[in-house]
């Protein structure tokens, strides 16, 4: 476990969370922002109208309506990243992470449309008459790099695993047993069972089911989301000021939460906002690429909405149910992730300044050459489940963890355990006490402190369990349409069937394990796509073009 964890931090450190990622991102979507003349704010109505089908006919190619294709690319979308991945970048970047995914979703909004658009000029049918679409058409057939298109359709399959698949059974699955008592292997096995008979029908009934919970479950959060905020109503300006005013100086630590920098915020808030809206990674076009349109720039105009409905609408309700509620900077009792646990040699209080500083910059994305925070290492007895000596601290979940106790096989412990570079050596032995939260129940703790006191809770599970296996319906088609471009039609039933079971083993892994992986996959699909979209700036701008010769000038 400690060789993979090691070799995907490795990946992410060069890849999403190096510093180059979040300039990329962002910089391709104002290049294209300004390249085009602001098309998320020039074309915003007239997309409303086109999804409204009011350029629409029956007798255009394609598998979908506008609206279907725009519910299966949102249903991928609007996922656990609304509920857990907000409370991850709040929890690693504060308040300024929120701001820096706004930031995303607005040129985000751009980079859909453009992607979408590109894409959609170049899809085909396969072999059973269905649409297939994507980045991996646009790189082949638009710039003639077969072999760009054939990675980047192998990190789609990967990413249909990464994204779609691991991350939201796991949350899912975790949500439900904290919530319900339902195990993992049992919630996990009925929803893989009701995954499976969505996705083998394809992309008529993947459209079907998207388009009716998608609506559904957007409204439903937004009932419950409201009913928080307006519980700590008095809170709300504060929590807007701190998005804003901490944007370019980074989060303060407060409570339990050590502190941000700006580079810190910026990184976790741009990767967090595209694992969120997916804008640039190249995976809503495939879902577009079925809509019925003679038109790529009207279905473009579409995707303009996605980033609009999912991060600056969905997720801005989960920043400010979190941020209002204040539980983002306390801490609570729970069970300790192996992953996000380290024994730290000395004693530090988060009353030092001194502490809080090394603290942070020990757990910052590059630790100090100098760095006087060591993981500690030795033999500590333990009596009735509490250790029996200082001379060190517990860190979980990047805060001071207090009121640690041990316990094996559900028991209080007692004996000798062995630290070895931070951590219990004996992997049957398990840390609880308080620490901060993150991702699903950070949540679940805000919704829980309204006055829908525990009910809250079981509406963030619903929500969750909506959004997620929504999620991994689209992402099974998004893989699903890659294998076709890579081998043809014989090998999906068999990608399907792995796509399945790899589901149902993500519900007993670990939560913050398959975070990185996630965001691991996202980076191999983001950076060949954004080339390519770059290298097919001329054609894009032509497309949009001669789309507004036939239709009326936008406003501008």
């Amino acid at each position: 476990m400690q060789l993979i964890e090691n070799a995907l931090n490795f990946l992410d450190g060069i890849l999403g969370s190096a510093f180059y990622f979040p300039i990329l991102l962002l910089g391709v979507g104002v290049f294209f922002t300004f390249y085009l003349g602001f098309p998320q704010v020039r074309f915003f109505n007239h997309a409303w109208k086109v999804l409204r089908g009011r350029y629409s006919n029956d007798s255009d190619p394609g598998d979908t309506s506008h609206f279907q294709a725009l519910s299966t690319a949102l249903s991928g979308t609007v996922g656990t990243g609304n509920i857990g991945g907000v409370a991850f970048a709040i929890f690693l970047g504060g308040p300024a992470a929120l701001f820096w995914m706004w930031a995303t979703a607005f040129v985000g909004m751009t980079t859909k449309y453009v992607e979408v658009s590109i894409s959609h000029k170049y899809r085909h049918k396969d072999d059973r008459g269905q649409m297939v679409g994507g980045p991996m058409n646009y790189m082949e057939s638009g710039l003639n790099l077969k072999w760009l298109a054939v990675f980047f359709a192998i990190a789609t399959v990967i990413s249909s695993f990464g994204s779609g698949n691991l991350p939201q059974a796991n949350n899912m699955a975790s949500g439900l047993e904290s919530s319900f008592n339902i195990p993992t292997y049992v919630s996990g096995g009925v929803l893989a069972i009701l995954l499976g008979l969505v996705i083998v029908g394809g992309i008529q009934r993947i459209a079907k089911v998207a388009s009716t919970l998608v609506p559904l479950m957007g409204v439903l959060y937004a009932i419950g989301a409201f009913a928080v905020i307006l519980t700590n109503a008095e809170n709300i300006i504060p929590s807007f000021l701190a998005i804003i005013g901490d944007a370019f100086t980074g989060s303060a630590a407060t409570g339990g939460f050590l502190g941000a920098t700006f580079a810190y915020a910026f990184n976790r808030g741009v990767n967090r906002g595209l694992f969120s809206n997916e804008a640039g990674q190249g995976s809503a076009p495939i879902a577009h690429a079925a809509a019925r349109t003679k038109e790529p720039v009207a279905e473009g105009m579409v995707a303009i909405l996605e980033p609009f409905i999912d991060t600056l609408i969905i997720c801005t309700l989960t920043g400010l149910v979190i941020l209002s509620s204040g539980v983002w900077q306390q801490k609570y009792h729970n069970t300790f992730a192996v992953f996000d646990t380290e024994i730290v040699q000395g004693q530090y209080s988060e009353a030092n300044p001194t502490d809080v500083q090394q603290l942070f910059a020990h757990m910052d994305l590059v630790k100090p050459k100098d760095d006087p925070v060591k993981p500690f290492n030795g033999e500590v007895k333990v009596e009735g489940g509490v250790f029996s000596a200082d001379g060190f601290t517990v860190l979980h979940n990047r805060s001071i963890a207090e009121d640690v106790q041990i316990r094996s096989g559900g028991q209080l412990f007692s004996g000798t355990v062995v630290v070895v570079d931070g951590h219990l050596e004996d992997p049957a032995l398990e840390l609880s006490g308080r620490s901060l939260l993150h991702s699903v129940p950070l949540t679940a703790q805000a919704f829980k402190s309204s006055f829908l006191g525990d009910y809250g809770g079981f509406a963030v599970t619903a929500g969750l369990v909506l959004f997620a296996f929504s999620t991994a319906i689209a992402w099974s088609y998004y893989g699903d349409r890659a294998i076709t471009y890579l081998f043809g039609t014989r090998w999906i039933m068999l990608y399907r069937m792995t796509y399945v079971a790899g589901f149902f083993v993500a519900t007993v892994a670990d939560t913050s394990l398959v975070w990185l992986i996630s965001a691991v996959t996202l980076a191999l699909m983001t950076l060949p796509n954004l080339i390519g979209l770059i290298l097919m700036r001329k054609e894009v701008k032509t497309m949009t073009n001669r789309y507004w010769q036939t239709h009326r000038q936008p406003p501008g």
